[in-house]
């Protein structure tokens, strides 16, 4: 497929290693019901997971994020990799490492709803690309805020307009948006210019 790139989620496992997921738990994948950053990697790894009908599945389990990565660089994809919860800077600068083993910094967009962490990964690696996830208004206060940190946007696509997108490029700042899967507002943002549209079904 002609995507640009690949979006998911990682989280640090209790063992401090890192796991490919997007819920905090295994449920709504799997017939287990885990907590993924109180348990160990070995642990997380043996729940099979469901397929798109629900039946659960041998050959199916969670990632590592190497292995994410090696899948982004077999198809030539951007890694699109949101921090998920809170991380520590320690915790950053390994997924930093695993990145560049793995993959490279340039084919990477790293994302996060947690300010937090995104600063430390600016402090980490100046030339990451680099967005804040948001879901509420565009104002002046946030595009200083990203101004500051060299931060790129990305925000639900319902809290966009024409005029916002218009003041953030003005400003420097790329615009992502989130989830849009209904194609009339997916052509809509893309005449008004946004730069990305993250979406699960859309071609």
């Amino acid at each position: 497929r002609d995507y640009f790139g690949i979006e998911t989620d990682v989280h640090r496992t209790l063992d401090g290693k890192f796991i490919i997921i997007h819920d905090d738990t295994t449920s709504r994948v799997s017939a287990d019901s885990l907590s993924v950053e109180n348990n160990d990697f070995k642990i997380l790894r043996s729940v099979r997971l469901a397929d798109k009908e629900g039946k659960i599945r041998e050959d199916l389990c969670l990632p590592s994020l190497a292995e994410y990565l090696r899948i982004c660089r077999a198809y030539g994809k951007t890694g699109v990799l949101e921090l998920k919860n809170l991380f520590s800077e320690y915790d950053i600068s390994e997924i930093l490492k695993t990145v560049r083993n793995e993959y490279k910094i340039d084919k990477m967009i790293f994302i996060s709803f947690h300010f937090e962490n995104l600063v430390y990964l600016r402090r980490l690696e100046k030339n990451a690309r680099i967005q804040f996830l948001y879901s509420d208004k565009v104002d002046n206060a946030l595009i200083e805020r990203l101004k500051a940190h060299s931060f790129d946007l990305d925000i639900h696509y319902s809290r966009l307009t024409e005029a916002s997108i218009k003041l953030l490029h003005e400003n420097g700042i790329r615009v992502n948006c989130w989830t849009v899967d209904d194609k009339h507002a997916a052509e809509k943002l893309a005449l008004w210019g946004v730069d990305f549209i993250t979406t699960n079904i859309l071609q």
